[in-house]
């Protein structure tokens, strides 16, 4: 099992994701499958495609982390942030993140914030293929790339911050979370 998170762009259009990544026989397709026939008012996983009838690999589940607020939020997240995701994993194999001759065997689910506040699709797009494409990555890492990111991880354990909150700093209001 891989998991990975990423957080790129800023304000409104900014996009946060969380991966999990692993054997469609395994946990994680347990995972998937569940998720998949359990929808929650306000979130409905779905399968993510780059067109319609063609779903990226490994199969992706997009799942929403903000309850839709609204036909412009759904747009945004259904639309523009759904494209992001599939091409950004399509980019990851491309890449050899995920290796080509396992995609079939593997299963993906993509936890996806989009803001309600969100106003420009082009830049929830091209936010979330590079957060997903990141994401994929930073959950590849191991050995001595995981070390160093672990050492970071250390280091940074004393000024936690992230866009939405730093101790003794800006704190910004409902249109914030991930």
């Amino acid at each position: 099992m891989r998991i990975g998170e990423s957080f790129i762009g800023d304000g409104v259009d900014a996009a946060h994701i969380n991966t999990v990544l692993g054997a469609k026989d395994g946990p994680v397709g347990v995972a998937w499958a569940t998720a998949l026939a359990t929808p929650r008012q306000g979130h409905v996983p779905f399968v993510a495609v780059l067109q319609p009838g063609l779903p990226t690999r490994p199969m992706t589940l997009f799942v929403n982390k903000a309850t839709i607020a609204g036909d412009r939020h759904a747009t945004l997240t259904w639309g523009a942030a759904q494209a992001g995701v599939a091409a950004g994993v399509a980019d990851a194999v491309y890449a050899g993140t995920v290796a080509r001759e396992q995609v079939d065997e593997l299963v993906l689910i993509v936890a996806v914030w989009v803001n309600p506040l969100a106003e420009y699709a082009d830049a929830v797009y091209a936010n979330n293929r590079e957060a997903t494409a990141r994401a994929l990555a930073a959950g590849a890492a191991d050995g001595p790339a995981a070390d160093a990111v672990l050492d970071e991880v250390l280091a940074a354990r004393d000024q936690p911050a992230n866009p939405f909150y730093r101790p003794g700093g800006t704190h910004h209001g409902p249109g914030g979370g991930a």
